[in-house]
């Protein structure tokens, strides 16, 4: 049966506190490991920029010892170069992390906050997010 619209009003809160909880856990698990995956490159890239005398000519010693203009670009041009298979790489670690840990099965539906006697979605399917239930096994995804 509906609810009522100032109970429909606070379980919409409820649904929405709840999956912006769970978007904020994906956003934050994403960032981790996208920012951990692509550490070379942003070193690299950083170290490039960092030396060439065209953009930021640092005074640091390795700067002026060790990386010219022409090794320094030649970074900048190794970073962008290994950055490609660097995300497909951190695509696919937060695509089988987040699968395997059911992230997605989290978002709750509204008409959890429409309908009364209508019961959590974790709940019927066995346990938070589902984690109870056997997943099917036979679903294969490649990236």
């Amino acid at each position: 049966e509906p609810r009522s619209a100032w109970c429909c009003l606070i379980w919409t809160l409820v649904v929405v506190a709840i999956n912006s909880l769970v978007f904020l856990i994906n956003f934050l698990l994403m960032f981790v490991i996208f920012t951990i995956v692509l550490l070379p490159t942003i070193v690299v890239v950083y170290f490039g920029f960092q030396c060439h005398s065209q953009v930021l000519h640092s005074a640091a010693r390795y700067c002026k010892s060790i990386l010219d203009d022409n090794s320094s670009s030649a970074l900048i041009i190794l970073g962008f170069v290994i950055m490609s298979p660097l995300i497909v790489v951190a695509m696919a670690i937060y695509c089988s992390l987040a699968r395997r840990l059911h992230l997605f099965m989290c978002f709750q539906p509204y008409s959890r906050a429409v309908y009364k006697g209508v019961k959590w979605r974790w709940y019927r399917e066995g346990g938070l997010c589902g984690c109870a239930k056997g997943w099917n096994t036979q679903v294969k995804a490649w990236v």
